[in-house]
């Protein structure tokens, strides 16, 4: 790896084939990010995202582009964690996201998690651009340290468009050098791994779900558009998987 870090794109784009399936004409990746087609189910095409090396490390710029046209179902995973390290390059690593979905595309992104090792610095971004009409899943897995360590920093944004309106936009920052509170009673209370669901379905503007809370550590929110965001905090990576797949399975 040079000085200045990695960079790595992968783009995927899903296109509805006229035969009732989900056609992938773009799927490609560079360097440490490398998308796999994977069988799929129906009308949906399923592409797996595979690490070829560790990473990110300092320095580092990852980027990831998914678009999904109308009529197209994607589901894309990836094939384990991802872990931010320290590397030989100072400065901050980034991992952005780009998820545009189409008027009637449909996207499930569910990711594994991502886990701050201690001496990394991470700034992920995820924007999401949703036609009117759209569907999506997303969920985000954050883990603090691996076992036994402390965590290394980490700024997260998480944005949606729904027909070019701004429905969310916020920022989590946790580990050395984030702003005072981020482990206190009012962010994470202690806790070593945070998450969330969003849920973009047209059904929710008629009928949005009520605010209330899922369990303990976890909460839905209706936001305004036809969207739902669940934020949970979990002491480890396992009971937050649990909690999120809990809201999954009752708002799908």
């Amino acid at each position: 790896m040079s000085v200045s870090g990695v960079r790595a794109t992968a783009r995927i784009v899903a296109r509805a084939d006229g035969r009732g399936g989900t056609s992938l004409p773009v799927l490609e990746g560079d360097g440490p990010l490398a998308p796999r087609r994977t069988r799929g189910s129906g009308d949906e095409a399923r592409v797996m995202l595979v690490g070829a090396m560790s990473g990110p490390l300092g320095g580092d710029r990852f980027a990831v582009r998914a678009a999904v046209e109308c009529g197209a179902r994607l589901r894309v995973g990836s094939a384990a964690a991802t872990i931010a390290l320290p590397g030989q390059a100072k400065g901050e690593a980034r991992y952005d996201v780009r998820l545009d979905i189409a008027e009637g595309g449909e996207l499930a992104w569910l990711p594994e998690q991502l886990i701050s090792a201690a001496g990394s610095d991470l700034y992920v971004t995820t924007r999401v651009e949703a036609g009117e009409g759209a569907r999506l899943v997303l969920r985000e897995e954050q883990v603090l340290g691996r076992f036994g360590e402390e965590p290394g920093r980490l700024t997260s944004r998480l944005t949606l468009r729904i027909g070019g309106r701004l429905v969310l936009d916020q920022e989590l920052a946790c580990g050395p050098g984030a702003p005072g509170g981020w482990d206190g009673p009012a962010v994470l209370g202690g806790h070593r791994a945070v998450g969330q669901l969003l849920f973009v379905k047209p059904e929710f503007a008629a009928d949005p779900p009520r605010a209330r809370l899922l369990g303990e550590g976890a909460a839905l929110v209706p936001l305004a558009g036809p969207a739902v965001l669940v934020t949970a905090v979990a002491a480890d990576a396992r009971l937050l998987r649990r909690v999120l797949d809990e809201a999954l399975g009752q708002l799908l």
